[in-house]
């Protein structure tokens, strides 16, 4: 199980210290890394999410897992408005930290690893996704001094090509259109004409996230507080919704490894995108890291539980 074990974490490992090694050496600049988050978040990824839904089965699973990871998600960021007078200063983006994850960056492509496939991390993602353009992106806005309105939080969601993508695929998955595409001969160009596309995302991925891991020892103890919070946060969203989900539906393994990795995840990469994070930014920046850490390393464990 060791060797196993080691071949799925170790390439994951090597990207993300390739990506490391890109930025210490000059081997990738700053704009040839926007370059290469344009070409994931522009192409890549929304061809995963369509993918993911267009190909996905609908049912009260879906559902179900929807709205207990959507609302598991409100109770996470209501504990982290609790919890933030542990960090002092720096519980303005506490909260934001403690809730959500980055599904798109890292979910799909940890889940891939284990499985062979990205679809199936879809149903624990579609939750995760529209709370982060709801619930979250409304408490960003509120920690950025800004007012959000429905209809700029609409616009956030609808201008925006991941999300795009994932609205495409349900449509069309929902409608049968998917499955009766997939049932047909030709269904198979537009099967690998995703793949091509899809192809190389979690390299480029974890490549991305190697160069951006960078932790700032200065700021380390307000760091570590939120990041065992979230874990602890994240540990108990765990159990309540794998019972609330499975003592309803029947129990599935690949549901429960989704639900794992979900939770497992760091909180998502995109508050310094939305809000002017100013001395905050470092704060931010290495809380994020330190959590895609310990991302890995529960990884390690999650995929010694996928082969027993």
């Amino acid at each position: 199980m060791v060797l196993q074990v080691t071949q799925m974490v170790l390439p994951i490992v090597l990207m993300l210290l390739l990506g490391m090694l890109c930025r210490k050496k000059n081997i990738l600049s700053p704009e040839g890394l926007a370059g290469i988050r344009s070409v994931v978040g522009d192409i890549c990824l929304p061809v995963v999410l369509f993918n993911a839904f267009f190909t996905a089965h609908y049912s009260k699973t879906v559902a179900l897992t929807f709205l207990t990871v959507y609302i598991g998600f409100g109770a996470a960021l209501l504990a982290g408005f609790a919890l933030r007078r542990l960090v002092g200063t720096h519980g303005k983006f506490m909260p934001l930290l403690l809730t959500s994850a980055e599904g798109g960056m890292l979910g799909y492509a940890l889940y891939g690893v284990l499985m062979g496939e990205q679809s199936g991390f879809a149903t624990v993602d579609l939750g995760q996704t529209v709370f982060a353009y709801t619930g979250f992106l409304g408490a960003l806005f509120l920690a950025d001094g800004k007012k959000p309105t429905a209809a700029g939080l609409l616009k956030n969601m609808v201008t925006n090509k991941c999300c795009i993508g994932m609205a495409l695929g349900i449509l069309l998955g929902v409608s049968g259109v998917g499955q009766a595409v997939l049932s047909v001969p030709a269904g198979g160009i537009l099967t690998q004409a995703i793949s091509m596309v899809t192809a190389p995302t979690s390299a480029l991925v974890l490549l991305v996230v190697g160069y951006d891991l960078e932790l700032n020892r200065g700021i380390l103890r307000p760091v570590v507080i939120t990041v065992v919070c979230r874990l602890a946060v994240m540990a108990v969203l765990l159990v309540a919704v794998s019972f609330l989900v499975f003592r309803f539906v029947p129990y599935d393994r690949s549901l429960q490894i989704a639900l794992m990795i979900l939770y497992a995840l760091p909180a998502p990469f995109i508050i310094p995108m939305f809000a002017d994070v100013k001395e905050e930014g470092t704060y931010i920046s290495t809380t994020l890291s330190l959590q895609t850490i310990c991302t890995i390393v529960l990884f390690a464990g999650i995929a010694a539980y996928s082969l027993m």
